[in-house]
């Protein structure tokens, strides 16, 4: 039998496929006025990386006598690296990152990771979307989800977004909030079925998440007309039908342009477990990535809202020091996670991991991913870390003050 949450994250994707097409049900028509677009406020993109991001040839230590002995089939050169300093560059796919990085709108933490790693892709991923080092003891909503609980007992509808195929993230959920989810800009559309569902769910006034669900087609219902009315919504220039990152991105920029109530917006690129044939899949990943964070800062600069938004991509773990004999590398511990935005701070952040002092033959974590997650949340979003972290954990100095 499929348990609660299961449903509810069915019920919230197709409570999000929303369109203006004639077979929406009456009841969300007459209620969508209730969801008047914000006007402003800060808003956080995140981005998972999903299989493991290799960060020993993402920022490279090509000075580290340790790299050149590991990775003798996956070194990468040092004349094609792009440098950041004396002794780390960049990969050469990363090209427009580190324009981002000259412009002082990119930073990366090196060396991020938690105690007693996992190499489970399962159970790092729910530390990392927990933002708890004992996930299946405690249970219960994700660190993201925590967030908007307390903001919609506070009386904040304002919520979250997942956008990419699949189901939305642990991070996204609560116990009495959850995100929208959206796959793609022609995914707006909401049949009769589906809106009879929402109906359904939304009898039951004792239950605060369903009641959340409701809210949330209502939202949705009232963006996807406002995105449907925008410039080019329609026809072929339109820069949100892109696939890939690129695509997500940039619809993402056109939910935002349309109004869309959200402080979170969710999406992924998958392929990071590379252990085979590792040089040219990493390369054409990181090149995507690139390419779609450097496009989504443009897109955001000429909407005029590059003020408001911040980037945050993570992968669940690094990958070993040591090439395997496939051409690859296996899962390892920690690795670097990235910021992009007007107001961060740019360049590297955190100690880089030494490559001789290993635990198990992996570089040992300098940053708690704890701490980045208790600066965006201080000082990007504007919201107490203790309401999404248990303990105290000191934020990295990743903004700018403003």
């Amino acid at each position: 039998m499929a348990s609660r949450r299961d449903f509810l994250r069915s019920a919230l994707r197709n409570a999000s496929l929303l369109a203006t097409a004639p077979a929406v049900p009456g009841f969300l028509a007459a209620t969508a006025r209730a969801a008047e677009p914000a006007a402003d406020g800060r808003v956080l993109v995140v981005i998972q990386l999903d299989g493991g991001n290799d960060g020993l040839n993402t920022v490279v230590p090509f000075r580290d006598d340790g790299y050149a002995r590991n990775r003798k089939a996956l070194r990468l050169d040092a004349g094609t690296l792009i440098k950041v300093t004396d002794s780390a560059g960049l990969h050469p796919s990363l090209a427009g990152a580190a324009d981002l990085l000259q412009r002082g709108e990119l930073a990366i933490v090196q060396g991020v990771g938690y105690p007693n790693p996992s190499r489970s892709h399962f159970r790092s991923m729910a530390v990392w979307h927990s933002a708890r080092l004992d996930p299946d003891e405690h249970g219960g909503p994700g660190w993201l989800g925590r967030v908007f609980d307390d903001r919609l007992a506070a009386g904040d509808g304002v919520g979250s977004y997942f956008v990419g195929g699949g189901m939305a993230p642990d991070a996204l959920l609560g116990r009495r909030s959850a995100p929208g989810v959206l796959e793609r800009p022609g995914d707006l559309v909401l049949t009769d079925a589906m809106g009879a569902r929402a109906a359904a769910m939304s009898t039951d006034g004792r239950d605060d998440l369903l009641a959340f669900v409701r809210r949330t087609a209502v939202d949705a219902y009232a963006t996807a007309g406002r995105v449907a009315e925008m410039p080019g919504a329609r026809g072929q220039a339109d820069p949100g039908s892109g696939e890939g990152l690129a695509g997500r991105l940039s619809f993402i920029a056109r939910l935002m342009r349309s109004g869309v109530r959200a402080r979170v917006f969710y999406t992924g690129q998958g392929g990071y477990d590379t252990h085979a044939a590792q040089l040219n899949t990493h390369a054409a990943l990181l090149g995507e990535l690139s390419r779609a964070l450097k496009g989504f800062q443009g897109e955001l600069e000429a909407s005029g809202l590059a003020d408001r938004v911040a980037v945050l991509a993570f992968s669940e773990f690094g990958r070993r020091l040591a090439e395997n004999g496939s051409g690859g590398t296996d899962h390892g511990t920690a690795g670097p996670v990235i910021l992009a935005g007007k107001h961060v701070r740019p360049g590297l952040t955190g100690d880089a991991p030494s490559l001789t002092d290993l635990e198990d033959g992996d570089p040992r974590m300098t940053v708690d991913f704890r701490r980045v997650y208790a600066a965006v949340l201080r000082d990007w979003l504007g919201i107490p870390p203790a309401i999404a972290l248990d303990g105290r954990f000191e934020p990295l100095p990743l903004f700018q003050a403003t």
